[in-house]
């Protein structure tokens, strides 16, 4: 009979060390990046970050998505404020699009795609952050919209910085892939 603290050798573990490692690193990466662009508004590398370790971890890139959101929140000007509950949920679609894409893309198509994703989940930001703020703060469907509407000029500057640094994407990941391939 096993003790408990026996691991079992068939059983496999959801994540490596390495992987462990990785995306903490990624995760503090995404983190980083954020907060040495904090003086300028909704110009970020994240969402680019976002569907690099998609694209390249696929499923498991949720592991540094939220590894930087609790981050944002132990760190975060605001810690685990109203802000936050956002963050919770609002990179979820971001992931949810880019895992749906097709692994493998052609360059083009890929250099067009993923950039495009990337500025509409800018333009988008504001409104897919409504209802966390709706909840938090009380506001009723009127407010709501009104508060969607105020920031939209925001929400276009994420939206074209987010096709700037979505052109990083495709070139990232494959450096990425070509690391996790090597080793």
């Amino acid at each position: 009979m096993k003790s408990s603290t026996q691991s079992n050798p068939r059983r496999k573990s959801v994540l490596t060390v390495r992987e462990i490692a990785v995306f903490a690193m990624f995760g503090a990466l995404m983190y980083a990046s954020k907060a040495a662009l904090d003086a300028l508004p909704n110009i970020h590398l994240v969402g680019m970050f976002v569907m690099v370790v998609t694209v390249v971890y696929r499923v498991k890139a949720l592991f540094p998505i939220y590894i930087y959101v609790i981050l944002c929140g132990l760190f975060g000007v605001g810690g685990f404020g109203v802000w936050w509950v956002s963050q919770v949920y609002i990179w979820l679609p971001l992931w949810a699009v880019t895992l749906a894409l097709p692994r493998e893309m052609k360059k083009g198509r890929a250099m067009v795609v993923y950039p495009l994703v990337c500025g509409l989940f800018g333009l988008a930001y504001g409104t897919l952050y409504a209802p966390g703020q709706a909840l938090m703060l009380g506001f009723d469907f009127k407010q709501t919209i009104a508060w969607i509407a105020a920031g939209l000029p925001f929400d276009v500057i994420h939206a074209v910085s987010n096709v700037a640094v979505g052109l990083l994407v495709l070139p990232v990941s494959k450096v990425v892939m070509k690391l996790e391939k090597s080793r």
